[in-house]
């Protein structure tokens, strides 16, 4: 078989294989950190520093009061926490208890907690103070039985947790009354304190983690992944990103959630794996205190998604130049398409480089990205790391492979792909294919095309494909185009139903601060770039684009949207 064409192209030093992997867990990652290098710090939270050794001990000690209060090998720990420390020590506790750990958004509404809790079929959860009624009035429909509240003020250093008591936690709703049979995770720890971790053990081929995904019909489901995964995925962007990142002296810092496959198995298998500490940040919608963070713990590598890039480099602090980025040197961005013009402006800011990279939930962090060091080609999200390969098939028959540059949908092999989605083996089946070798495929529903070299450039989710007078028109392409007008923040394009094209072509369009624009000036301009079928034919200017918490674009709430005026709104005003 001929080598893959993108291995020729991978920066000095990145190996083409990792094979044989380690039979480790991060569990025993963390356990060795602790024991060898107990005082280096393994968490950075508000000033806060949490170490190695403050890290093994105290999910030693949840882990023991998980097990005395019901938790058993295979159960479901539910994890409704933003980042912070508890999040970590509660997960490598349940870890250790021999749980699987299922982190879900905690701003879900009421009916999307119900149904992550319903899907994983979690008897346990960990909650931060001011959700937990909003969990109580769920319970009942679910199958939890332990619920442990903890107050985000818990690993604040001592001025911040007294300022927070006086002045936000009652405003915040981390001032709560517990219910008779529920936990607080600071009466766990103080309980079963110096209690040593369950004797279990914990292989790398049990079950970590199910994160929830709408994979490639938007109906939520479980994606089981294993401990090896994790592992795996540490491994290889520890050597893809080597060149940039030094072990021990570099903070990675995380604004994106830990209960994302991007900081769930990407940031923590790398970080335990090169030691590098981790500043959380739990709310990354308050710009300026992660520029404040910034400054303060200077990191050398930030993960973001393009609409943080952005809200970075809107902000008036970084505008006025109040802020020193010069300490990063490296930005790895995923979970949606990046802008061009949005990679140039902030390695511009900071002086260092932007990496672009693509994966899925049900990927488990099997990454395709570009070269740290080599090329950079305009579009393109890079090539697979170390063991993971990538070929392009049709896109309705599912088999027969597309010549070198057509687009086709993009299909990934990968040592840590996910086990599968918890409990639903048809949909399972339909995502993860066997071919006739004994290699498990995931078909992504994503399409793109490999080049010459190797590179992939992503056209569009099938599902978003416009079909507009007898052509096919993908979204991304418009929006490129669009976002290289000096006036415009951000696009979104879709297709609406028409009598007349089958589909017509509509952008929405978010506007840099202080700056205007019309519809027909922004047709204009998409005139002399666009082949006249792809120019849109309308145009919505608002403050913002409906987006998931990873920073996604909501395509579907933007077809469902009433229309409106096509006047300009200001940025940041309400649309």
């Amino acid at each position: 078989m001929t080598a893959p064409t993108w291995l020729q192209r991978y920066d000095e030093g990145v190996p083409t294989t990792l094979k044989p992997y380690p039979e480790r867990t991060l569990l025993d990652y963390l356990s060795e950190s602790s024991r060898n290098w107990p005082d280096r710090p393994a968490l950075l939270f508000k000033g806060s520093r949490i170490s190695y050794r403050q890290l093994e001990r105290e999910s030693d000690s949840l882990a023991a009061a998980l097990v005395a209060i019901g938790v058993k090998r295979g159960d479901r720990v539910a994890l409704c926490l933003p980042n912070c420390p508890q999040f970590m020590v509660a997960e490598f506790a349940a870890w250790k208890a021999g749980a699987i750990v299922c982190p879900f958004n905690p701003t879900y509404s009421d009916r999307e907690m119900g149904e992550a809790l319903r899907t994983t079929g979690a008897e346990t959860l960990v909650v931060l103070n001011r959700f937990y009624e909003k969990v109580k009035g769920i319970q009942s429909t679910t199958s939890l039985k332990r619920i442990v509240t903890t107050n985000i003020k818990e690993y604040l250093t001592p001025l911040l947790r007294i300022a927070y008591t006086f002045l936000n936690e009652k405003k915040e709703g981390d001032r709560i009354s517990l219910h008779a049979d529920d936990y607080r995770f600071t009466d766990l720890l103080r309980g079963f304190r110096g209690a040593a971790r369950p004797d279990l053990h914990v292989s790398p081929d049990d079950p970590s983690v199910i994160l929830m995904s709408g994979g490639t019909t938007g109906t939520p489901k479980g994606v089981l992944g294993l401990h090896r995964g994790m592992v795996v995925a540490g491994l290889q962007l520890q050597s893809w990103l080597r060149s940039a990142v030094e072990e021990w002296t570099d903070t990675i810092m995380l604004p994106l959630p830990l209960f994302h496959t991007y900081g769930n198995t990407g940031v923590q298998g790398l970080s335990l794996i090169n030691h590098n500490p981790i500043a959380l940040i739990p709310n990354p919608r308050e710009i300026r205190d992660m520029l404040k963070e910034i400054a303060d713990v200077r990191p050398a590598f930030i993960c973001a998604v393009p609409t943080l890039l952005n809200g970075i480099m809107n902000h008036p602090m970084a505008r006025e130049g109040k802020v020193d980025f010069t300490s990063i040197k490296l930005c790895f961005c995923g979970a949606s398409a990046l802008m061009a013009e949005t990679k140039k402006r902030f390695e511009e800011l900071t002086g260092g480089v932007v990496v672009e990279g693509y994966s899925l939930t049900e990927g488990q962090m099997a990454v395709i990205a570009n070269p740290v060091r080599g090329e950079k080609k305009i579009g393109s999200v890079g090539m697979p790391l170390p063991d993971v390969q990538v070929r392009i098939v049709d896109a309705d028959d599912g088999k027969t492979p597309v010549p070198q540059g057509e687009a086709g949908e993009i299909v990934i092999s990968a040592p840590q792909l996910m086990h599968s989605y918890w409990q639903k083996p048809d949909e399972t089946r339909e995502m993860i294919r066997t071919n006739e070798r004994g290699e498990r495929l995931l078909f992504t529903g994503d399409l793109g095309y490999l080049d010459e070299d190797g590179y992939l450039f992503l056209v569009d989710r099938k599902k978003d494909l416009i079909k507009t007078s007898g052509f096919q028109v993908w979204p991304r392409e418009i929006e490129e185009v669009i976002s290289t007008h000096p006036a415009v923040a951000e696009a979104g394009v879709v297709g609406l139903p028409d009598k007349m094209r089958g589909e017509t072509v509509k952008a929405w369009i978010v506007l840099r601060p202080g700056q205007r624009t019309t519809g027909a000036e922004l047709k204009a301009f998409c005139r002399e770039r666009l082949a006249p079928y792809k120019v849109p034919a309308k145009y919505e200017f608002v403050a913002e684009l409906p987006k998931t918490q990873i920073g996604k674009v909501l395509y579907r709430v933007l077809r469902q949207q009433p229309a409106v005026t096509e006047e300009p709104v200001e940025a940041g005003a309400a649309p």
